[in-house]
């Protein structure tokens, strides 16, 4: 009897990380969380692999490389896939703007070797979503051989690219930006203990949801996961935390962009909170919400009642001129405080995105911004971005339509830089302005309000807010990347640098790569140590509940004409107006449907 010999095809999943101010790819030994969409390929591709979409005498070998944290070494990848038969497919995951420069560059490799390689992710889809023509920097890359997949590849969707690769020829796009795929049983994200242990904070991801009713023009994901709400189901939930469990992990980021606007929120809540208090699963959560999510009955309860010990809020800004020129028009100045003491009633550390680079802000306007979010507002973490016309969004969209001049490298588009030319800052002064913004958020004293402040209203989540506050404020800084894409220790390889920069000699380069590793060791146990005896003493003083400022009393009625929040912001005083105005309406609407009852 003849036996057949089995064949195979090796699958790299790479997400590719994007180059430093020096050139080199930003690597770090431990990053702040895992990428989602590395996890949701990784589970598609497995369920490809135990569909046999390749026949049962094809063997599908599965790889996935997060290059933030693991350096990715295109010559030993060709040679696995060669001693393995040869047939193979590098694809690129999750590829957002900043990273796509990487990718090409990576991809090349892999090109000439004669393994095919597909991008997709963020870029790729909203360019295409968006433009009336295909931009020049994915002309070039489709030029050279590589392949594009548009839009979610859940609902059978990898099967196509899968036999193509195993064939040898892709197509050039792969295009299901018209047909969102429903979520329900679908695969699920996977990810494996090593990339966790990877993670600074030792977290999982996973999305139960997709799509946002908003509009907001700086976003991208509205444009390219859709507008209306998909999400998977209370069974894909428990098991997605039953898998994790099996490998130990325990806390998560779930990625949806708005928890608060998923219309199976309060399902999803009842099911986690029934694994926590009926079946003893341990288990804590991160999740992105709005500035409304407060008005939601239940929604803030059930959220802690779940696992949320944190939570990230897209505060955006607080001149009410700058939230209406992007369309961020559910977002009231006058809905913060309350916003923000409901969350802080529970011991939950919370997150405020913030952006700044709007058209009328300045950099004096932005500093007094700072301000008053430091002294009237309950936040505890600041995460801080500059506007970016990010390729997929409303604004990209203008911007080209109009002819601005856009930065044409990617590589800047990481939410730290500049890539437009604004009226109110000169060249480089954007950038200065969010460096200086971000010490004038953290400064030690600051800091120590925040933990002072925890400790009065009863937190336990003193060491979680320390270490949030050394990653969102000092390392931030001292890497100089957003917060979500920095790490605790930087990785360096003089070999990888940017094609096109000169190859550095090996003493400056290690001595100067070694001296800011030590550097960074040395500030960050420092400060570390600070914050630490801090909280002892905080802690452990009987006085500590007695504490107050303006940012944890109470809203009161007075305030609205009191605090710079609302006296003090462009459009904050007819904000205000408007805000009683809807009041009083409500008011006298409630008063006659009384009176008629």
């Amino acid at each position: 009897m003849a036996i057949t010999a089995h064949e195979t095809l090796h699958i790299v999943l790479i997400r590719p990380t994007k180059y430093d101010c020096d050139g080199y790819p930003a690597q770090w030994t431990r990053t702040a969380l895992p990428a989602n969409s590395l996890s949701c390929l990784y589970g598609i591709a497995d369920d490809c692999r135990t569909r046999q979409v390749l026949g049962p005498d094809v063997d599908i070998v599965l790889r996935a490389i997060d290059e933030s944290s693991t350096r990715v070494r295109p010559q030993r990848i060709i040679e696995e896939i060669r001693r393995g038969g040869g047939h193979g497919l590098i694809a690129f995951t999750g590829v957002q703007s900043n990273q796509f420069p990487r990718a090409v560059d990576l991809a090349r490799p892999f090109l000439q070797a004669g393994i095919p390689v597909c991008i997709g992710g963020f870029h790729v889809t909203g360019c295409m979503a968006m433009l009336d023509e295909m931009p020049a920097e994915m002309r070039e890359a489709q030029a050279e051989g590589i392949s594009f997949f548009l839009g979610e590849a859940e609902g059978g969707r990898l099967d196509a690219v899968l036999r193509d690769a195993y064939a040898g020829r892709l197509k050039p796009v792969y295009d299901h930006l018209k047909d969102l795929p429903s979520l329900p049983g679908q695969p699920l994200p996977m990810v494996d203990k090593q990339r966790v242990k990877k993670s600074a904070l030792g977290y999982g991801s996973f999305d139960l949801g997709r799509g946002c009713p908003f509009e907001c023009s700086f976003c991208c994901i509205i444009n390219v996961q859709g507008r209306s709400s998909r999400y998977r189901s209370t069974e894909d939930l428990a098991r997605i935390i039953e898998e994790h469990a099996k490998i130990g992990v325990n806390k998560f980021f779930v990625t949806d962009d708005n928890f608060a606007r998923n219309r199976n929120w309060e399902a999803f809540l009842d099911a986690m909170i029934a694994l926590r208090e009926e079946h003893g699963q341990a288990f804590t959560l991160i999740i992105q919400v709005d500035t409304l999510c407060h008005k939601i009955p239940n929604f803030i309860d059930k959220c802690v009642r779940a696992g949320v010990d944190q939570v990230f809020v897209g505060l955006e800004n607080i001149n009410p001129d700058n939230l209406a020129s992007s369309k961020k028009r559910q977002n009231k100045i006058t809905d913060y405080r309350e916003m923000f003491l409901a969350w802080k009633r529970h011991p939950v550390v919370v997150t405020a995105g913030y952006i700044i680079g709007f058209p009328n802000d300045t950099r004096e306007s932005v500093m007094h911004d700072i301000d008053v979010i430091k002294r009237e507002l309950a936040v505890d973490i600041f995460s801080l971005s500059v506007l970016t016309p990010l390729p997929g969004s409303e604004d990209h969209k203008n911007a080209v339509a109009r002819g601005d001049w856009l930065d044409p490298d990617l590589n800047k588009y990481d939410l730290t830089t500049a890539v437009i030319h604004h009226p109110n800052f000169a060249e480089g002064e954007l950038d200065a302005t969010y460096r200086e913004a971000l010490q004038r958020y953290y400064t030690p004293d600051h800091c120590r309000t925040v933990l002072r402040r925890a400790a009065a209203l009863g937190s336990d989540k003193k060491l979680m807010t320390v270490r949030r506050l050394l990653f969102y404020g000092l390392l931030v800084r001292l890497h100089n990347n957003y917060s979500l894409d920095t790490g605790l220790i930087r990785r360096r390889y003089r070999t990888d640098r940017r094609p096109g920069l000169p190859l550095e000699s090996p003493v400056p380069f290690y001595v100067r790569h070694y001296f800011h590793m030590l550097r960074t060791l040395i500030i960050f146990n420092w400060e570390y140590f600070r914050l630490w005896r801090f909280i002892g003493k905080v802690w452990s003083d009987p006085k500590r509940f007695d504490y107050s400022d303006h940012a944890i009393a109470p809203a009161r009625e007075a305030e609205l004409e009191e605090l710079d929040l609302f006296t003090k912001t462009r459009g904050g005083l007819q904000a205000v107006e408007k805000f009683k105005k809807i009041r009083q309406i409500k008011t006298a609407a409630r008063q006659k449907a009384h009176a008629d009852t």
